[in-house]
């Protein structure tokens, strides 16, 4: 059986790439906190499945997700806030690497309550409000 491309299929992807490229760095930024909540859910139920496995590969890719937000922090111009984004940056990679050790989902909804509420702040900087307001 031969499987035919669909036509619409180069488009999609091309829309798809284009949507990354496209993006301004708030938005990859949010997308970047997305997609390692969605990992850490999937390794968390990798882990209650007893999927060894996928419980590696899904929280390597929430580390490779927090080591690209770490990477992306302005430590010259952030000051103090991109100090302590950075360690917590760090602590989540600690967590993480416990919980794929342990197979432990406690380190992994610390992690994810911590991605959530960095996500939320983020958003409302992209609404023009200020932290703390």
């Amino acid at each position: 059986m031969r499987l035919v491309a669909s036509p619409n299929l180069a488009g999609y992807q091309a829309y798809q790439q284009n949507k990354y490229q496209t993006a301004s760095p708030h938005r990859l930024t949010l997308m970047l906190y997305n997609g390692a909540i969605q990992f850490a859910g999937k390794a968390k139920q990798a882990i209650t499945e007893g999927d060894i496995s996928q419980t590696n590969k899904y929280i390597q890719k929430t580390q490779d997700i927090v080591y690209e937000l770490m990477s992306a922090l302005n430590q010259k111009e952030g000051g103090e806030i991109a100090r302590n984004l950075k360690n917590l940056y760090f602590y989540m990679i600690e967590r993480l690497i416990e919980a794929n050790i342990k197979k432990n989902t406690a380190s992994i909804d610390e992690v994810v309550a911590m991605l959530q509420e960095l996500k939320s702040a983020w958003e409302e900087i992209g609404k023009g409000g200020t932290l703390g307001s």
